[in-house]
């Protein structure tokens, strides 16, 4: 995989060049809680049985997911 990789990073000179298939799977991870995909279903699609694995490996708290975050908060408050 690693070869195949480098190959295609070779014939694409605008990305980045340490760009590797894991980094893929962070960022996919992310994308798939970012469209709200349920933690069960992003660890099955990673193949994961602990749940720890997935939220404190792959799950980066995005800038978006932080901003909805404290909407949702707020939006709690303001019901209160």
């Amino acid at each position: 995989m690693e070869n195949r990789m480098e190959s295609l990073l070779k014939k694409t000179p605008s990305i980045n060049k340490r760009l590797t298939p894991h980094s893929l799977r962070h960022t996919h991870t992310s994308l798939l809680a970012e469209a709200g995909v349920e933690l069960l279903q992003i660890m099955d699609r990673l193949g994961h049985t602990e749940d720890e694995t997935t939220t404190q490996v792959y799950l980066h708290i995005t800038k978006d997911r932080k901003k909805e975050a404290s909407q949702k908060f707020a939006q709690l408050m303001r019901s209160l």
